[in-house]
């Protein structure tokens, strides 16, 4: 886990009034997935709604949606705040971070930069799950 980066992803990102209980949540191991899973029906209210745009459909391929973030300035590597215990805390190649997370089902938050961009896949309900850019331009 970085600590340091996933401060700037909260602190950029995420809704003010939740940032610090986020924060203590990522830090601890047993609350860590309490923190993620704020992210499944709840997360417009979690992140901040003014920095998010939806992927428009069909948005289900990965190197589709690597090369979307490409256009946003995203480099090769990420690093992943995740549902998927195999990928959670890591630093990675963006694309595969996005093979692994994109049709998941659940909650995963990718960094192409931390305080500028996001990759961020919503838990699925029916149908494909939400998936959105975040932006901090």
């Amino acid at each position: 886990m970085n600590s340091e980066l996933e401060t700037i992803v909260v602190k950029t990102f995420f809704e003010k009034r939740i940032q610090e209980r986020v924060l203590f949540e990522l830090s601890s191991p047993k609350k860590r997935k309490d923190a993620i899973g704020r992210l499944n029906h709840h997360y417009k209210q979690t992140l901040n709604e003014h920095y998010m745009t939806e992927i428009p459909k069909p948005n289900s391929n990965y190197l589709h949606i690597a090369t979307l973030l490409k256009k946003h300035d995203a480099g090769d590597n990420c690093y992943v705040i995740s549902w998927n215990d195999s990928i959670d805390g890591q630093e990675m190649p963006l694309t595969s971070a996005l093979e692994k997370a994109v049709g998941l089902g659940m909650p995963t938050l990718i960094s192409c930069i931390p305080n500028k961009l996001i990759y961020f896949e919503a838990e699925q309900e029916f149908g494909s799950p939400p998936r959105y850019i975040l932006t901090n331009k």
